[in-house]
């Protein structure tokens, strides 16, 4: 009787390579497809974001969206309302225009930075956002923990705004504090205005994690991906920092002026 001759020892070893090599040549390919499709659907979120920041400036005659309202016992932000210990995310500037919970892996919460990887700011600890707004610039009265310096500054009008493709309305943000990361709902420039004096930002808030970049809505409403380019970025992971070295064009435009 004929017997069928098993593989050899060699000939399992040349197609475990051969596996081996293909291995390594996709893992790489369908890590980058990935991250290519977290990165879209992050700026799918931000340009709704800028959507219905357009939407919000159109109603207010062409006011810029409030960072916070914190008039009262419990604070509004523009992502939602604590109140009692909860947040009540009806209660946020954005949600007549964008109704969208405040949820893992919600409209809010980009998708690179998922909860979990980031200690929560705020006073219940729930998912709020990872993305920041520009309110520094755009309603300085109405950005907490900014507004004592500069709520002198005039309220944005978006219909009068100049060169408004360049500037920053959302984008990605994470907050390094001491040996925490935290979560940002802020996007601050790398210049802080205080007591007369522009002083560097030793806490930036952009975050690069997109393969090096942030994803940013812009007032005008188009999104893009930017390097910090010469700006000042933390070396290790996450990447935190600012895009350029400067506030102008993106961050505060007419920060020479003030």
């Amino acid at each position: 009787m004929n017997r069928r001759r098993g593989f050899t020892l060699l000939e399992l070893l040349v197609v475990v390579g051969i596996i081996a090599v293909l291995m390594g040549i996709l893992l790489p390919v369908l890590r980058a497809a990935r991250a290519q499709a977290r990165q879209t659907r992050c700026g799918v979120g931000l340009r709704q974001m800028g959507i219905a920041l357009s939407m919000y400036a159109s109603e207010n005659r062409g006011r810029a969206l409030p960072a916070a309202d914190t008039g009262d016992m419990a604070p509004t932000y523009w992502w939602g309302r604590e109140d009692k210990g909860e947040i009540d995310f009806t209660r946020g500037a954005l949600w007549p225009y964008l109704k969208s919970e405040t949820k893992r892996s919600g409209l809010y919460e980009c998708p690179s930075q998922p909860w979990g990887t980031y200690l929560p700011q705020g006073l219940t600890g729930a998912v709020t956002s990872t993305y920041g707004y520009n309110g520094y610039f755009l309603s300085p009265a109405a950005t907490p923990g900014w507004s004592w310096s500069i709520g002198h500054r005039p309220w944005v009008n978006l219909d009068h705004l100049p060169r408004s493709s360049e500037v920053f309305a959302f984008a990605d943000t994470l907050l390094r504090w001491g040996a925490d990361t935290r979560n940002a709902v802020l996007l601050d420039p790398p210049w802080l205005y205080q007591n007369g004096i522009w002083r560097r930002n030793e806490f930036p808030t952009t975050a690069f994690r997109h393969r090096g970049k942030a994803m940013v809505a812009h007032v005008d409403g188009h999104v893009a991906g930017h390097g910090p380019g010469r700006g000042q970025v933390s070396a290790e992971a996450p990447r935190i920092g600012s895009v350029g070295d400067e506030n102008a064009p993106h961050y505060v435009p007419d920060w020479r002026d003030w």
